[in-house]
């Protein structure tokens, strides 16, 4: 019987492992860019952090069991509440902005669909301890770099910006209490998925035969797409005692955040979008998805404020904003862009060995080549020259490096650069100290 991964699970062949090592090594490179450190946290949990921080109706979608020692555990679907507990558990030794972030795998038990899998890959990155908009800046000026990193510009994605604390100041305005407000939010999160006439019928199940007209003033809300008509719209809104007082901060909280994006490069990839309201409820201030600039497919990122959690875990207060961009949703991007590089593992030298003798002397250098940090390769069998440079050619590699009789008898190896054809002659002894000049130029005295 020939056995197959579950629905929902890859694979990673070398051609896609290299795929997702080269993902991987640009996302770690921008986030220490950043200077952000890396963290990890188990990848089984207990089942209880998952609903404490999304509440029951997650479960549906875990992979969660029993284990043998009658603990209800689920593999971490997210990293956010790992997180968050690990944050808690320390937060009076670690020093502040906390700058974390992580590269792992996560499981959902979904439908299998285009751009959402089973087993996914997901980096997460996170600031602690910074409760100024100076901290949302640095998070989504990083998302911004890490997907310009795989050449991806303005006109590829965009990064869609708003804010729960306007949402909640529009909707006490509107005259709606704490739990009407974040029902509604709920609503206005699945605006995009949901036909007009349902919308209409969940909210008025809060707003009564109110509800149609409502849902008109949102949607005009929702169409504001620059700062100066958001900050005319929250200006005018009727709200009383520290409503307005607060209103007014949040906006100025716009302008600082507005501004250092733009500081930082960011300012062209931002669409003011308040239609992005990030369903959770634990999100507490500014929320943000980026999405391919059309707008089409699923989100390639997403995050936001969520200045209540650590604490909601146990943990003490602690200001938090962060977000999580997944690989898959970002591959299918980069193929259609046209962006996927092709990667073929090449070997920088090949050894061409002629006979037994020069056999050892092949593995010799191989061997200190290799401990070097080189990578070299060579026939694990005897074969003629022909077929050995065949596959020499094959494999990429930059330089053969050959070992024949009369060479073994004059103590040198002759290296063949495969780019342009040349040999020459060198004492093996002179090996190690010209294998780094051989491939940054080529032959000593000649230029790429």
């Amino acid at each position: 019987m020939q056995f197959q991964s579950l629905p929902g699970f890859r694979e990673f062949y070398p051609d896609a492992c290299a795929l997702r090592n080269h993902i991987f090594g640009q996302w770690k490179q921008v986030a220490r860019a950043f200077n952000f450190q890396e963290y990890d946290a188990p990848v089984l949990e207990p089942l209880e952090l998952y609903i404490e921080k999304s509440g029951e109706e997650i479960v549906g979608q875990l992979f969660s069991f029993e284990d043998r020692g009658g603990r209800a555990v689920a593999l971490r679907p997210e990293m956010t509440p790992s997180l968050a507990r690990l944050i808690g558990a320390k937060a009076n030794s670690l020093k502040r902005p906390i700058k974390w972030f992580n590269i792992g795998e996560h499981y959902r038990y979904e439908k299998p669909q285009k751009g959402r899998l089973r087993a996914f890959y997901q980096f997460n990155v996170d600031i602690f301890g910074e409760a100024g908009p100076a901290a949302d800046a640095e998070l989504i000026a990083l998302l911004v770099q890490a997907l310009r990193a795989f050449g991806l510009d303005s006109k590829d994605f965009k990064v869609r910006l708003s804010d729960r604390d306007l949402w909640l100041l529009i909707l006490t305005a509107e005259g709606l209490d704490e739990d009407g407000s974040s029902t509604v939010l709920g609503i206005i999160d699945k605006l995009e998925r949901t036909a007009r006439e349902q919308t209409v019928e969940k909210l008025a199940q809060v707003l009564g035969d109110g509800a149609a007209a409502f849902l008109d003033r949102i949607e005009e809300v929702i169409a504001i797409r620059d700062f100066d008509a958001l900050s005319a719209y929250i200006s005018n809104l009727s709200l009383e005692g520290d409503g307005a007082e607060q209103a007014k901060q949040r906006l100025d909280d716009w302008k600082a955040l507005l501004s250092g994006l733009k500081s930082s490069g960011a300012g062209d990839f931002i669409h003011i979008d308040l239609g992005i309201v990030r369903g959770l409820a634990y999100y507490t201030g500014f929320v943000f998805e980026a999405f391919e600039a059309s707008g089409e497919g699923r989100a390639l990122a997403g995050g936001g404020r969520y200045d209540a959690l650590v604490k909601k875990l146990g943990g003490p207060e602690m200001s938090a904003v962060g977000f999580a961009m997944g690989d898959v949703t970002l591959v299918d991007l980069l193929d259609s862009k046209k962006r996927l590089p092709s990667y073929v593992q090449s070997p920088d030298f090949i050894a061409i060995i002629g006979g037994t003798e020069a056999r050892d002397a092949a593995l010799g250098d191989a061997a200190l080549l290799r401990s070097m940090g080189y990578c070299v390769d060579y026939p694990l069998k005897n074969q003629g020259f022909g077929k050995q440079f065949k596959e020499a050619n094959q494999k990429g590699a930059r330089f053969a490096l050959i070992y024949g009789t009369d060479e073994l008898a004059k103590g040198v190896v002759k290296i063949r650069d495969f780019s342009t054809g040349a040999e020459q002659e060198f004492p093996r002894e002179a090996l190690a100290t010209l294998a780094q000049e051989l491939l940054a130029s080529g032959f000593p005295g000649t230029e790429l």
